[in-house]
């Protein structure tokens, strides 16, 4: 109470009250009280300025080390901004340099977008530049090459983990981005939007007694989380199941997780070989990140165990290109293969505020197009009418007048049947197994986002962002 009585220039005799976070979360969602609230992003620069109440000379000197220790404020400054991106469900805080003489940008990523949070004075800059270093355990005097590091903070109770990069740019300036990472909990695969022949073909694949499972998709598109839905649903006594994983994001009760530390030298090859060493029934593998990975992977899968993993890939027709660019045999991998699941995650639009509305002819033909004109009349997608429903955002509080709330997966699951197996060993190209798998029953990532698009979850904006 000093300190809060202190920071906001409060007498002695002020009277302080206590709120619960959750009572305040719901006062700030009120149409009227919300209206009113300044955001973050909207303070002035004076404002915090002040608020910060730096001296010139303390960050003026370019190739002074600030090895003194980092004002009060800086510090309170950092640690409100930690605060305020974990509420507000950021992935990512960038801390923006930009050019010399304008304002310390900094931006939060939610829902895959970034949005502008703060403006800090150019002269507080060097000090949150330090004290976020100083919390990582990295080298404040150092601003020419890359560093990397982490630090873990508990927020209302909850670890969060941030993962730290700061890569030196022009002019003598620094930029870092902070991807947080907290503690999860498993979801059941009926959670993890798979359209109903999805979910049966998931399903169907990971209670296979041995084989090999890849789900592919960029940086952030939910990789993670499907496996553990995976995981969790053949997770029984009976199995033993090991996962090596940097870093460890999800846990589960009966799981067997190992972090990864490179620096060390334990890496998921190392992981691996210790694994198969260790009576393992299911192995869980975070990146196949080289082609000793990918062999030994394979080699498990072959030896009677069920193995999943991840590759960076854009569609799961492509992983077999990535695969054999690996140098591993086709003909081997066919013969292990389970199936490959593709996914991207696409804004969802907010329950609280999206608008029904009727397409005209143009914009549903061309929602046809984007589908594929053959297999949306195969798949049995209605034909354009003036009643035809679709949503489109709005703006509300509880979506911050954005019109999408949280993400959606749309995914792509090649199941390897005969058909699928025969492709591959015979003509492993792209558009070749495109036409078989999609004879076999998949739908694409397109065929799968335009479906939830008619079902009102999303809408093409957001689908076409995330889907070429």
């Amino acid at each position: 109470m000093d300190s809060l009585k202190k920071l906001f220039g409060l007498k002695n005799d002020t009277v302080l009250n206590l709120a619960a976070p959750e009572d305040i979360d719901a006062l700030f969602r009120q149409p009227d009280i919300g209206a009113r609230v300044k955001r973050p992003g909207d303070i002035p620069a004076e404002t915090i300025e002040k608020m910060l109440a730096i001296e010139d000379s303390d960050l003026q000197e370019e190739d002074a080390e600030i090895t003194q220790e980092i004002d009060s404020e800086i510090i309170t400054l950092v640690n409100s901004i930690l605060v305020d991106a974990y509420t507000k469900r950021a992935s990512d805080i960038h801390f923006d340099s930009g050019i010399r003489g304008q304002p310390f940008d900094v931006r939060f990523r939610v829902d895959g977008i970034c949005h502008s949070a703060y403006a800090i004075p150019e002269k507080a800059k060097k000090g949150v530049i330090s004290r976020i270093k100083i919390l990582s355990n990295l080298d404040i005097s150092e601003r020419r090459r890359p560093q990397s590091g982490k630090f873990m903070v508990r927020i209302r109770g909850e670890k969060v983990e941030f993962r730290v990069e700061v890569t030196p740019t022009v002019d003598n300036n620094e930029n870092i981005v902070l991807r947080i990472l907290a503690k999860s909990k498993p979801v059941s695969i009926a959670e993890l939007g798979l359209s109903p022949y999805n979910l049966q073909a998931f399903e169907k694949m990971i209670t296979k007694p041995q084989g090999v499972v890849l789900c592919v998709g960029p940086t952030g598109s939910g990789k993670t989380t499907t496996l553990h839905s995976a995981l969790g649903h053949i997770n029984k006594p009976e199995i033993t199941i090991w996962t090596a994983e940097d870093p460890v994001e999800i846990r589960q009760p009966g799981l067997k997780q190992v972090q990864i530390n490179s620096k060390i030298g334990f890496t998921f090859s190392e992981a691996l070989r210790s694994f198969m060493r260790a009576d393992p029934d299911v192995i869980m593998i975070g990146e196949m990140r080289d082609v000793e990975t990918a062999k030994i992977t394979l080699e498990a899968s072959l030896t009677g165990h069920l193995v999943f993993s991840t590759l960076h890939t854009n569609s799961a027709a492509e992983t077999i290109t990535r695969i054999m660019d690996m140098g591993i045999p086709f003909y081997n991998f066919a013969g292990a293969l389970l199936g490959i699941i593709a996914q991207r995650l696409t804004r969802r639009l907010c329950d609280k505020c999206r608008k029904p509305y009727h397409p005209g002819p143009e914009e549903y033909g061309n929602l046809i197009n984007y589908y594929n004109p053959v297999w949306a009349k195969k798949h049995g997608l209605p034909s354009f009418s003036p009643d035809l429903t679709l949503w489109k955002k709005q703006g509300c509080t509880h979506c911050d007048g954005q019109g999408y709330h949280g993400r959606v997966a749309i995914h792509e699951i090649i199941v390897a049947s005969e058909a699928v197996k025969k492709s591959i060993r015979q003509n492993p190209d792209v558009d070749h197994l495109i036409e078989v798998a999609l004879a076999e029953g998949m739908r694409t990532l397109r065929m799968d986002g335009v479906t939830k698009i008619l079902e009102g979850i999303t809408d093409f904006d957001q689908v076409s962002r995330v889907c070429l």
